[in-house]
């Protein structure tokens, strides 16, 4: 590693991980805290910033800090940052593009079988004093037809787990790959297929301008009535009132999600002051807070990433990304 002190600052670090990336970055300073950053704690000294998703990097983020080189995300997506306004600056930006690939896909099948057999539902009842089983009835896996939107990393891995449990497998995604779907023996269809035909339907793209909103009240519309849909990947895919209105008019049956749109703003309400789109966030926080109350619905606190192996994976490749770009070899670079 160059001999050359940077100083680093990390926001939105995961709990119990500091240590351990200090130890990796030695040499350095290395500012961390839990905390996501705004315009507030922004630390002005920064040479290279990390970043997790509720972290959005902008102009004005940008213009605070100007010893910044390099911009390390903590994530595989980047949907967070400027990406324009870096290359603009010629300041890298640098993901973390494998690490829970069977993690967050772990997470997935978690969720479907916890909606299938309402194990939510289930336990609150018994710790609440009742053995009664009348109303928890759920459904077999079992030859249901399993709707892939995406077929990346964690696609793949999510759709190696399904082999177990004897479902139909279809799959969308503008990239096909054969290869995967001779070895699995599921076929890709077009999006509005696999609407039409999936009995769940789980989510496993980037969030890009083309897939923002990919599920809205027309694609609810032609989907199987008495769906399933899953989120793990990024709130903004569904647009949170179609999603709504697709649940309480019973065309979607139940909704399990890791990630929300806008999130950000249940960790920082305060950040509602500020925003330039403040009547839009409003709405969609609105959204939020109906949807996690929503009796057909699970949502956990974008957790999906969250095992020990997956966390040490971030964190390790965060370091090789920025000891590539001190060594003059920028790695994962997304600008």
């Amino acid at each position: 590693m160059p001999t050359k002190k940077y100083y680093c600052s990390f926001y939105g670090l995961m709990s119990g991980i500091s240590g351990y990336l200090k130890k990796n970055l030695k040499g350095h300073v290395v500012k961390t805290t839990e905390d996501l950053l705004t315009i507030s704690n922004i630390d002005k000294k920064t040479e290279i910033l990390g970043v997790n998703c509720a972290s959005p990097v902008n102009k004005e983020i940008m213009d605070a800090l100007p010893k910044l080189k390099l911009i390390v995300a903590l994530t595989t997506g980047y949907d967070h940052i400027d990406l324009k306004e870096a290359k603009k600056r010629e300041i890298p930006v640098c993901n973390v593009p494998i690490y829970g690939e069977s993690t967050v896909a772990q997470h997935t099948m978690a969720l479907i079988l916890a909606l299938s057999r309402n194990i939510y539902t289930s336990g609150k009842r018994v710790k609440e004093g009742s053995f009664d089983f009348e109303g928890l009835r759920g459904f077999d896996l079992k030859d249901k037809t399993i709707g892939v939107v995406g077929t990346g990393h964690i696609g793949k891995h999510f759709i190696e787990m399904l082999q177990g449990f004897y479902t139909n497998i279809i799959a969308y995604d503008k990239f096909p790959d054969e290869k995967i779907a001779k070895k699995f023996k599921f076929s890709y269809v077009t999006l509005d297929k696999l609407l039409r035909t999936s009995d769940v339907i789980s989510l496993h793209l980037p969030l890009f301008a083309d897939t923002h909103h990919i599920i809205n009240k027309k694609s609810i519309q032609k989907m199987k009535k008495g769906a399933y849909i899953i989120n793990t990947a990024r709130g903004g895919l569904i647009e949170s009132e179609a999603l709504l209105w697709g649940l309480e008019t019973g065309h979607i049956a139940g909704a399990g999600l890791d990630v929300l749109e806008d999130e950000e703003m249940i960790l920082n309400p305060e950040k509602l002051l500020w925003e330039e789109k403040h009547g839009e966030i409003i709405r969609h926080t609105l959204m939020n807070n109906v949807l996690i109350d929503h009796p057909k619905t699970i949502i956990t606190p974008h957790n999906a990433f969250n095992s020990n192996e997956s966390v040490i994976r971030i964190i390790d490749t965060t370091v090789e990304n920025i000891e590539a770009f001190l060594g003059g070899n920028t790695k994962n670079n997304v600008t």
